[in-house]
């Protein structure tokens, strides 16, 4: 019976996490605000995940952790390293090619990846629950969004976009996959290097140069985006995929656009209308669906 309370409570800490994440995460599109200050996404990202990096080297030193890995450990580090930072790259990318908005539409391809490659690869079943909760939670997204002007996209947008998608959802379910035992910080720190590298070179290769951000308000966005959408996501990314799972965490990730949408709200004055609240209204009965099933799970004794 102690087993069980302890599995239930691990449970519900992972959603938390999962809510969280994903909350956390829904920021990320305030650093193309970068972008106004000439800013290039390799520049945006290399700060961003560099002084990420840097808090959770000091926050390790404090807590006295060690970085010694093995081997097994270190091949899943590196391929979640580079997972995140093409994800990121791909997007960021994007933002130049699309509106912010439509780019975080498309994005939401993820949580159907993810659960077709756990269907597909490891035979993970599709409920009616889980199910339920991709498609209200995809009609939400395309509410939050939708325009009746339409337009034409940009096919290098949209194919950088599914790129960020997918590689996201094998993030997730290599996350979820590689059961590695050791803090969230640790695999951060090595996460977050790959990232950081990732863009240096991709600076210097290019010719793009090392930019600074040029005034108070950028270097605030830098902060941000290393401490809220980098470390805190990141951090409770691992604790919801370990314990709640690679698809129900993937579909927690509505809450993103509709994070994104409400600081437009309230932040930056835009109009909130009846399709938003229905948008907003799905997106939280799939969230819901979500969270009650992986609270109802059985859990063996053991």
């Amino acid at each position: 019976m102690e087993t069980i309370s302890i599995s239930k409570n691990k449970k519900f800490f992972g959603t938390l996490c999962g809510i969280g994440a994903a909350v956390c995460y829904g920021t990320n599109p305030l650093g193309a605000r970068l972008y106004e200050e000439g800013m290039t996404p390799n520049n945006v990202l290399l700060w961003r995940f560099g002084l990420a990096w840097l808090i959770i080297a000091v926050v390790m030193l404090f807590r006295k952790e060690k970085l010694a890995v093995s081997k097994k450990e270190f091949a899943t580090l590196s391929a979640l390293g580079l997972l995140f930072w093409a994800s990121s790259i791909t997007l960021y990318v994007s933002f130049q090619l699309m509106a912010v908005g439509v780019a975080s539409t498309l994005l939401f391809v993820y949580p159907v990846l993810t659960a077709v490659i756990m269907a597909v690869f490891f035979k993970e079943k599709l409920t009616w629950s889980t199910v339920s909760a991709i498609v209200l939670s995809f009609v939400g997204v395309m509410l939050l969004y939708w325009s009746p002007d339409g337009g034409r996209l940009s096919a290098l947008g949209v194919l950088l976009v599914l790129i960020s998608a997918l590689t996201y959802a094998i993030y997730i379910i290599v996350m979820n996959r590689a059961h590695l035992e050791m803090s969230s910080f640790k695999i951060n720190f090595y996460v977050l290097i790959y990232c950081a590298m990732g863009n240096l070179l991709m600076s210097l290769c290019t010719g793009q140069g090392l930019q600074v951000p040029a005034s108070a308000t950028g270097w605030f966005y830098v902060g941000w985006l290393a401490v809220v959408p980098a470390i805190l996501a990141l951090v409770m990314m691992v604790y919801a995929a370990k314990y709640i799972g690679s698809t129900p965490t993937a579909i927690m990730g509505a809450l993103e656009p509709l994070t994104a949408v409400l600081i437009g709200v309230f932040l930056f004055g835009e109009v909130f209308t009846v399709r938003l609240a229905f948008g907003i209204v799905l997106i939280f009965s799939a969230v819901i669906i979500v969270a009650l099933y992986s609270n109802r799970k059985k859990y063996t004794v053991g």
